[in-house]
């Protein structure tokens, strides 16, 4: 049986046999941690899912990734309900629009299955809905592009329940560079951003550094006064070149001030021949587009995707290469330092063999289980550490106030 380099603790030996625990041992005591433990998910795409339409989470659903009967199977307590906005949207008034938009829709879930759902503003709301059976549902908001440059706006989503701000999202934005936008435009934070960070520290709201540039990465981690989390992020280390996972210098920061990283499930975070699969299928139908003389078309473009995809098909990630992750991290900062972040319903038809909806959280728990984690360990993954950033954020915010 593997075991981490930074002194993971090894499984749990069997009570009286002194026997490492059998494969259906571990499933089981990873069935009986995931229900007796609070499961925080650092960020699930619910309200844009819902974009279009109204759909009944409340019961079973045909597609997408989360329902309330799922959830329950997997032991999920507390999704990070993600309050997107597209940068589409940026320095227009739909920005703040469309986010009051997002948090009307999980109010509405709350409103309509009180008995399932409830919104927690707190860490103390989140432990209190665990207690009474009910699903939490925090919000982050992801895209600060809402706040418009008035930093008024920032106790406006707090008091709307927003308790962390992914500062910005595919392109740069009036408060950060993004790690998508090759166009640097602030080379980190913008003098704005720097406020914005400063005064989310004051009031309580987490600071996300997920798809921000490293460059304003560093910046953060320099003003910050609080423990930062990355809510859907993972480790560059398999994606070479990735800007939006983070590199080994940035996890290792992590660790000076009590920040976590929530790893992301996306195949294309995880591994390298997910993340290149589209610029490669890109530079192949550029090609077939040449060596056949014809001109790009909605038509022609289908026609070759569903081609290239029977002959090249969606290299999916797995569990295991999902484990390396953790594992990568713990070895860097420590098994304090990281969580989960799924991005269930915003990565598409992405998600790893093994991972595929919310009711999977057991087998991540047994996979972890399996490489020598003991059973504090995976309680830390699944809710100790964020909570424990969530509380020092809370602590930090009561002091200034007062």
């Amino acid at each position: 049986m593997k075991k981490l380099l930074t002194g993971l603790s090894l499984v749990a030996l069997a009570a009286c046999s002194g026997e490492p625990e059998q494969p259906q041992d571990l499933a089981a005591t990873a069935n009986r941690i995931t229900a007796e433990t609070i499961i925080v998910d650092g960020h699930i795409d619910v309200p844009y899912r819902m974009n279009d339409a109204w759909i009944n989470v409340a019961g079973p659903t045909a597609d997408g990734d989360f329902d309330y009967p799922r959830a329950v199977s997997g032991g999920l307590n507390a999704p990070f309900m993600s309050i997107y906005t597209p940068a589409v949207f940026d320095g227009t008034p739909m920005a703040k629009a469309h986010a009051e938009r997002m948090i009307a829709l999980v109010e509405r879930m709350e409103t309509d299955a009180p008995e399932k759902f409830a919104i927690a503003r707190t860490v103390a709301d989140l432990e209190a809905a665990f207690f009474t059976g009910k699903i939490a549902l925090p919000l982050g908001m992801e895209n600060g592009a809402p706040i418009m440059g008035d930093l008024a706006n920032l106790d406006y989503f707090f008091e709307r329940g927003i308790r962390y701000i992914t500062l910005t999202h595919s392109r740069a934005n009036h408060i950060s560079d993004s790690s998508y936008d090759e166009n640097k435009v602030w080379g980190g934070l913008s003098d704005f951003g720097k406020q914005v960070v400063a005064k989310m520290n004051d009031l309580g709201i987490m600071v996300d550094v997920s798809h921000i540039s490293d460059e304003a990465y560093w910046d953060v981690m320099e003003i910050t006064k609080t423990p930062v989390i990355a809510s859907h992020s993972s480790a560059r280390h398999f994606t070479p070149g990735f800007e939006r996972n983070m590199n080994d210098e940035m996890i290792k920061a992590l660790a000076t001030n009590g920040s976590v990283i929530m790893i992301n499930y996306g195949s294309s975070f995880v591994t390298e021949e997910a993340n290149q699969y589209r610029p490669k299928r890109a530079a192949a139908y550029e090609a077939h587009l040449a060596e056949n003389n014809i001109e790009d078309s909605d038509e022609v473009r289908a026609a070759f995707v569903a081609e290239y995809q029977k002959t090249t098909p969606y290299p999916y990630a797995t569990l295991e290469q999902v484990l390396d992750h953790f594992d990568h991290v713990v070895r860097i900062a420590g098994i304090n330092h990281v969580g989960i972040g799924s991005d269930y319903d915003g990565v598409g038809d992405s998600l790893p063999i093994g991972l595929k909806d919310v009711s999977s959280y057991p087998a991540l728990a047994e996979g972890l289980l399996r490489r020598g984690y003991s059973e504090e360990d995976v309680k830390k993954v699944l809710s100790g550490n964020v909570l424990r950033v969530w509380r020092t954020v809370e602590a930090y915010a009561a002091s200034q106030q007062s």
